[in-house]
C-alpha cells in the first residue's frame, strides 16, 4: 500500500472537492436513513391499529399517506445527493488521472536515451494507459465507495444500537469474519494483479512491434509464425486473468452468505426479543431487516474496493518504478547560454551503459565556429556516437567536450539542443502531414519557409507529385514515403530550424548521387557561417570540408583536409579511388 502514497500530493491538491464530497455523502446517508425509519413507523402504526381495533381508520390512512410522501421526498433527496457525490469523487479521479498521465509523460521526456534502449515501447505505453486507469479506480470509485460505506456504517449502526443494542451486536457478528476473509483474499489479488499487468505489458509490446514491423513480416511470409506466438502469449495472459478472476469471484458469494446470516439472526433473535417484550414494536425488526439489506451492497463493495485498491497498488508500483528513474543526462543550469558553434573533444572515451561497448577511445579534435567537419569510417566505428555526444544524448565516460570553450555539462541543455539541427541516420517522421513534419523544426514557420526548406532538401518536386501535396498525411514512421524521401524531409526539418550547428548522420545514404550533389551544394551555402558535422560513407561529402576525420574501432585513424589525405596512403585514398572508379563505370 505504500506505493499509493505517491497520490497523496493529488489528494491534497483536490482536498476542497474531496471534503465537499464527504459532506454530500453524509447528507445522502442521512436521507437514506429516513426510509427504514418511516417504513418501521408505518408497520408499527398498522400493528397498533390492529391490536387496538381499527379505531379512526381515516387518521391511520392519512398518517400512512404522509409517511409515503415523506418516504418519496427522502428518497429523491438521497438520490440527488448520491448523484452529487458521484459527480464530486469521480470528477476528482478523472483530474488525478489527467495529472498523473501528464506527470508520467513529462518524466518520460526527461529520461535519457539509455532508458529507452532498455525498455520497450509497449511497456511504456501500458504503464501510462492501463496502469494509470487502475490507479484512477482507486482515486475515484474505490475512494467514493469507501467513504460511502464508512459513513453508512457509522450512521446506521449507531442508530440500530440506539434502538436495540443486543440485537445490533448479534447482527454485526458476521462482519469480523468478513474482514479476515477480505484480508486473505486481498493478498492473493495483489500478487495475481501484478502478474496480470506484466503479461498485459508483454502483450502490448508484442502487438506494437508486430504492427510496426508488418512490412518485414509480410516480406518474409511469417504471418503464421507471428500469429502462433501471439496466440501463445494471449493464452498465457488469459490464464493469468482467469487466475485473478477466480480469486475475485469468491468475494460476492461470501458477502451474500454473510448478509444472509445477518438476516437470519435478525429474524430469529429479533423475533424472540419481540415475543419476550424486550423489543416493543414489530416495526423495529422490520427496520433492522431493511438496514441489514441496506448494508448488503456496501459490505459487498468492500470486497470490490479491496480488489481495486490491490490492483491500483500493483499498478502504482509499476508506475513508481519509472517515476523513480533518474535521468542520466541532467540540465545543470537554468541560465541562458548563447551557442556560437565551436566544438572541442579532449581525450573523449565513451562506453554505452546498456551494452558496455566502448564506442570511442581517446578521441580529440577541434572545430571552429563556421567550419565543416566530415567523419568517415566503417559501420560501428563510432561516427554516430560523436553526434549523440554533441547533442548530450549521453554524457562522456572519460575526457571532456567543450562548446565555445565551455564544458558541455555547464551549458543550458535546452539552449544547446535548440542550437542544433540534427538529422539522424534512421529518419523518423510522425503520423502527420508533410508540412507539419517539416514544421517540427520551427513550429511558427510559414508555408513559404516550409516550401523553401523542401526545395533546399530537393524533395519539393516529390511532394508536389502527391494528390494533397504538403497536406499529405504520412503513415506511421513516414511509411508513405520512400527511404530517400524520408531522409530529405528529415533534412528539410533541420534546415528550416536555421540552427548554429548542423549534425547530419549519414542522412544521404538513400538518395542518388545527383540528388546528393544538389543537397550538399545547398548545405554548403546554408552552413557558410554555421558549424556542420557530416557523417558519410561518400567522398563527395568531404571534398569541401575544413577537416576530415577517419574513424576505425572508435579511434581516429586519419585526419586532415581532402587534399592532405589524398597525399597519404590509407583508408581515405583507397575509398576515393574506389568511388571514383564506380562513378566512371
Amino acid at each position: 500500500m505504500k506505493e499509493l502514497k505517491h497520490l497523496n500530493t493529488y489528494f491534497v491538491k483536490y482536498k476542497g472537492m474531496l471534503l465537499l464530497g464527504l459532506v454530500i455523502t453524509i447528507c445522502a446517508r442521512l436521507f437514506a436513513l429516513i426510509t427504514p425509519k418511516l417504513i418501521g413507523d408505518s408497520v408499527t402504526l398498522v400493528e397498533n391499529a390492529i391490536n387496538n381495533g381499527v379505531g379512526d381508520r381515516a387518521a391511520v390512512e392519512k398518517q400512512l399517506l404522509i409517511n409515503i410522501g415523506l418516504l418519496v421526498g427522502a428518497t429523491l433527496f438521497a438520490a440527488l445527493f448520491t448523484f452529487l457525490m458521484r459527480q464530486t469523487f469521480i470528477v476528482v479521479s478523472r483530474r488525478i488521472e489527467f495529472d498523473l498521465k501528464n506527470e508520467i509523460y513529462k518524466h518520460y521526456q526527461v529520461l535519457s536515451l539509455a532508458f529507452y534502449k532498455q525498455n520497450r515501447t509497449g511497456d511504456l505505453m501500458n504503464r501510462i494507459s492501463e496502469d494509470v486507469s487502475k490507479v484512477r479506480m482507486y482515486a475515484g470509485p474505490a475512494l467514493m465507495y469507501s467513504v460511502q460505506t464508512i459513513t453508512l456504517f457509522v450512521v446506521v449502526i449507531s442508530y440500530m444500537y440506539s434502538q436495540a443494542p443486543s440485537l445490533t451486536l448479534y447482527t454485526i457478528i458476521p462482519f469480523p469474519i468478513l474482514s479476515i476473509a477480505i484480508y486473505r483474499l486481498s493478498v492473493a489479488i495483489n500478487h495475481r494483479s501484478t502478474i496480470v499487468q506484466q503479461y498485459l505489458s508483454k502483450l502490448t509490446t508484442f502487438t506494437q512491434e508486430t504492427f510496426s514491423g508488418v512490412s518485414v513480416i509480410k516480406a518474409y511470409a511469417i504471418e503464421p509464425q507471428i500469429n502462433s506466438e501471439f496466440v501463445t502469449l494471449a493464452n498465457e495472459s488469459k490464464e493469468k486473468n482467469i487466475d485473478l478472476v477466480k480469486v475475485q469471484a469468491l468475494f460476492f458469494p461470501l458477502m451474500i452468505l454473510l448478509i444472509g446470516a445477518s438476516n437470519l439472526l435478525v429474524i430469529y433473535i429479533g423475533g424472540n426479543q419481540y415475543l419476550s417484550g424486550e423489543i416493543e414494536e414489530l416495526g423495529t425488526i422490520v427496520e433492522f431487516i431493511i438496514f441489514v439489506n441496506m448494508l448488503t451492497w456496501p459490505v459487498a463493495v468492500v470486497g470490490w474496493v479491496t480488489s481495486m485498491v490491490q490492483q491500483a497498488a500493483a499498478s502504482q508500483k509499476r508506475i513508481n518504478e519509472f517515476l523513480n528513474e533518474k535521468p542520466e543526462v541532467k540540465n545543470n543550469t537554468l541560465i541562458h547560454t548563447p551557442i556560437q558553434g565551436k566544438i572541442t573533444f579532449k581525450n573523449v572515451t565513451f562506453t554505452y551503459p546498456d551494452t558496455n561497448i566502448t564506442a570511442l577511445k581517446d578521441i580529440s579534435f577541434n572545430i571552429n565556429s563556421g567550419e565543416t567537419l566530415v567523419i568517415l569510417g566503417h559501420t560501428g566505428s563510432g561516427k554516430s556516437t560523436i553526434l549523440e555526444l554533441i547533442g548530450r544524448l549521453y554524457d562522456v565516460t572519460k575526457g571532456e567536450i567543450l562548446i565555445d570553450d565551455k564544458p558541455i555539462e555547464t551549458i543550458n541543455l535546452t539552449d544547446l539542443r535548440r542550437a542544433i539541427g540534427y538529422v539522424p541516420q534512421d529518419a523518423f517522421l510522425f503520423s502527420d502531414s508533410i508540412k507539419n513534419n517539416i514544421r517540427f523544426g520551427k513550429e511558427e514557420a510559414t508555408d513559404e519557409e516550409v516550401i523553401l526548406a523542401a526545395k533546399l532538401a530537393s524533395v519539393h518536386k516529390n511532394i508536389m507529385g502527391f494528390t494533397k501535396k504538403y497536406d499529405t498525411v504520412l503513415g506511421e514512421r513516414g511509411i508513405t514515403l520512400s527511404g530517400g524521401q524520408k531522409q530529405r524531409v528529415s533534412i528539410a526539418r533541420a534546415l528550416i530550424k536555421d540552427p548554429n550547428i548542423y549534425l547530419f548522420d549519414d542522412c544521404l545514404s538513400a538518395v542518388d548521387t545527383e540528388t546528393e550533389e544538389k543537397i550538399l551544394n545547398n548545405l554548403q551555402k546554408l552552413s557558410k557561417n554555421k558549424t556542420a558535422i557530416v557523417v558519410s560513407h561518400r567522398i563527395a561529402a568531404a571534398k569541401n570540408a575544413n577537416k576530415i576525420i577517419v574513424l576505425k574501432d572508435g579511434q581516429i585513424l586519419q585526419q586532415g583536409t581532402h587534399n592532405q589525405l589524398l597525399e597519404k596512403d590509407g583508408y581515405y585514398k583507397e575509398l576515393y579511388a574506389k568511388q571514383l572508379l564506380e562513378k566512371e563505370n
